[in-house]
């Protein structure tokens, strides 16, 4: 997982004078384009950002409150240190495989007005900034454990910052009392003060455009600035969330009051959560460390979409029992739904998977009951045998939700998952995904990091479904795969509405949810109708180039795609023969273009081969000028429209470069392409 690690420090101590004026801070990014400043004017620890000059975070609270002493007010700085640092590590189931990165740190003490001491440690690179706070033990070595039970942090963003971020739900709401999951829908270019649909404010990760000319917070609903201004972009999420704490999201923006700093801050879990049980605060011991807050920005989004700040700031908390390898999977639910849990529909997935060259296939709810244990290791050696591996899917459960669903009752505790995971070893699944959890509390995050420690010492991969989202786990946990935290591809099958959505939402989260870790949407789809027999139901709002598409702007390590054994015979051979090599591991992603929600275009390499590929979500053919000089694509395969019959199919042709390596493409609406 971590083959190589360089880690350089230069310390410098600066021993600040107490006096009556404020105190301040700085530390830049290695290029010195990115600023911090740290300022305890007031009594109170803020912290701003600056890009090139222009602050695109304004002064921001620093500080939480404990049950020890209050950190949020009374705050003076005593001394800093700053340092570099620099890391090389290798991972193998994010956007890139060789990782590398030169950052500057800074450490500041403070000391609140009881004269007891916290700390705040600043990790900048050029574009990406993480922060967190340290406790030491104090004076007195007492206590020694501590409960973090609010977070004053804040985030405070200028005047014209526009929003594409998505609600947090209440607790035990939605079906069967599951909510929240991270599954609901974004907004985008929102106004920023706008109220959270469910007044409980928003999920992470959470993107903002920032307009430059602004200095002031915005106190008003504003309109989107008009096209052509100039911008920054702004991605806030957090990571190395383990079972030391809780999770976390943001609360509604708040204007400035009093003299007090605004913007969105840290909210904590919902007392709701897990069935109302369990602590809606952090409890860790002392010296402890609460997890990073991060924020990226950009003059354009390619920092946002190529960050690795997820990943820089954590470690491998185990070491892997095996090599795990991705690969892509069939599924039977996403359209032939629960009746299709039985023996001879599974063999037929199997079967499509050995057809098409994929590794595994997953067998979803209800398989303990409509198959029985003993049938399913007879599967699994029927798809052993078909160079197959079966994945196995899970309820958490539990007592933290009413999902039905089984097999229960075989994740939620040591001695149940030991036993289960042992049957799976024996008979040689090597996978399971785990769904329906219960929110952000920390006693979740125990479950999900025990989950994951169980399976891997019986060498299962694992992919959380119904949950929150991964917060550095692809390097935290090796043999973590994925999480869906998104309106995925059910959602299609369920509802007309959400299959009109798909396109915006898949053009979105290259942005934000698949920026700051990998996702399981949950499918590739080319059934044209969401029915069995391809005729029934209502259709699916793609092109078949754009699902085509989505396995490569969709980053997972083990991709689902969705086909049906129907789609054998109905799909053109140009159509199978591309599906059939679809890799899922990635060794370099690059941004080339997009507007969240609108279009993406990105580019992805495996081994030396790159593949470019892009998204339209709008009403109109997208065409673009691409400079590809780079990437030695050298084909396509995408949608064209007939002109006479105005039909669209998907083609394979040569691409054609100018002399400067300039191609211009045309992406359909709700349509897709891939450069190759």
């Amino acid at each position: 997982m971590c083959k190589k690690t360089r880690l350089f420090f230069l310390l410098m101590t600066v021993m600040l004078p107490f006096s009556s004026s404020a105190r301040e801070v700085t530390v830049s990014s290695p290029n010195g384009q990115l600023v911090i400043t740290v300022s305890d004017a007031n009594n109170s620890a803020t912290y701003s950002v600056a890009l090139n000059g222009h602050e695109v975070l304004l002064p921001s609270a620093l500080g939480f409150k404990t049950n020890m002493g209050d950190f949020s007010k009374g705050l003076t700085i005593t001394g800093s240190k700053t340092a570099t640092a620099e890391e090389e590590y290798e991972m193998r189931q994010a956007k890139q495989s060789k990782i590398s990165y030169r950052a500057n740190t800074l450490l500041v003490d403070f000391e609140n007005s009881q004269r007891l001491r916290m700390q705040v440690e600043f990790f900048v690179k050029n574009n990406d900034v993480a922060f967190r706070y340290l406790i030491p033990q104090q004076k007195d070595e007492r206590p020694k454990c501590v409960i973090i039970t609010e977070e004053t942090t804040a985030f405070c963003l200028p005047n014209g910052t526009t929003s594409f971020i998505c609600p947090q739900i209440d607790p035990m709401k939605g079906w069967e009392r599951t909510k929240p999951s991270y599954e609901e829908e974004y907004e985008a270019d929102a106004p920023l003060n706008k109220k959270s649909r469910y007044g409980q404010g928003y999920t992470f990760p959470c993107l903002f455009k920032t307009p430059l000319s602004s200095s002031e917070p915005d106190t008003s609903v504003r309109k989107t600035k008009a096209a052509g201004e100039d911008f920054y972009w702004i991605l806030i999420s957090e990571t190395g969330v383990s079972s030391q704490y809780c999770g976390s999201h943001l609360s509604d923006y708040l204007p400035p009051k009093g003299g007090q700093e605004g913007g969105f801050r840290i909210a904590y879990p919902q007392q709701g959560e897990n069935n109302g049980f369990g602590s809606t605060s952090a409890s860790i011991a002392l010296p402890g460390a609460t997890p990073w807050r991060t924020i990226t920005v950009g003059e354009t989004l390619k920092p946002i979409v190529e960050t690795t700040i997820p990943y820089d700031v954590v470690k491998p908390l185990y070491e892997p029992s095996q090599t795990y390898k991705g690969g892509r999977y069939t599924w039977s639910w996403l359209i032939w739904q629960d009746n299709s849990i039985n023996y001879q529909d599974q063999v037929a997935f199997i079967d499509l998977a050995a057809e098409m060259g994929y590794e595994y296939c997953l067998v979803d709810n209800w398989w303990d009951q409509n198959i029985g244990r003993e049938r399913i290791a007879e599967l699994s050696r029927y798809a052993q045998g078909k160079g197959v591996s079966l994945l196995l899917w899970y309820n958490s459960n539990g007592h933290w939700n009413d999902a039905p669903q089984t097999p229960r009752d075989c994740m939620s505790t040591a001695m149940a998952r030991d036993r289960e995971m042992a049957w799976m070893k024996s008979i040689g699944v090597k996978g399971i995904k785990v769904d329906f959890f219960a929110g952000d509390k920390q006693e979740t995050m125990q479950l999900y990091e025990d989950i994951l420690y169980d399976a891997n010492r019986y060498g299962l991969q694992v992919v959380f479904h119904g949950c929150t989202i991964p917060r550095g786990w692809e390097r935290m946990y090796p043999n973590y795969v994925a999480s869906e935290a998104v309106l995925a591809s059910e959602n299609v099958y369920f509802s007309e509405h959400a299959a009109r959505q798909e396109p915006f939402e898949l053009t979105l989260h290259p942005f934000c949810r698949n920026a700051v870790g990998t996702m399981d949407w949950g499918g590739v789809i080319m059934n044209k109708h969401m029915s069995r027999n391809n005729r029934e139901r209502h259709q699916r709002k793609t092109t078949n180039g754009f699902e085509i598409a989505t396995a490569f702007t969709n980053q997972t390590a083990v991709q689902c795609v969705a086909m049906q054994p129907n789609n054998l015979t109905e799909l053109s051979q140009t159509e199978l023969d591309f599906l059939r090599q679809l890799p899922t591991t990635w060794d370099e992603t690059r941004f080339i273009d997009g507007y969240p929600g609108r279009y993406v275009v990105l580019a992805r390499r495996h081994g030396e081969q790159w593949y470019v590929a892009g998204l339209n979500a709008q009403k109109e053919p997208l065409r673009l000028t691409l400079d590809l000089k780079d990437f030695n694509v050298k084909k396509k395969i995408g949608d064209s429209v007939s002109k006479k019959s105005k039909e669209t199919t998907v083609t394979l042709s040569d691409l054609k470069a100018d002399k400067k390596g300039n191609v211009k493409i045309e992406i359909q609406p709700n349509g897709g392409i891939v450069l190759f």
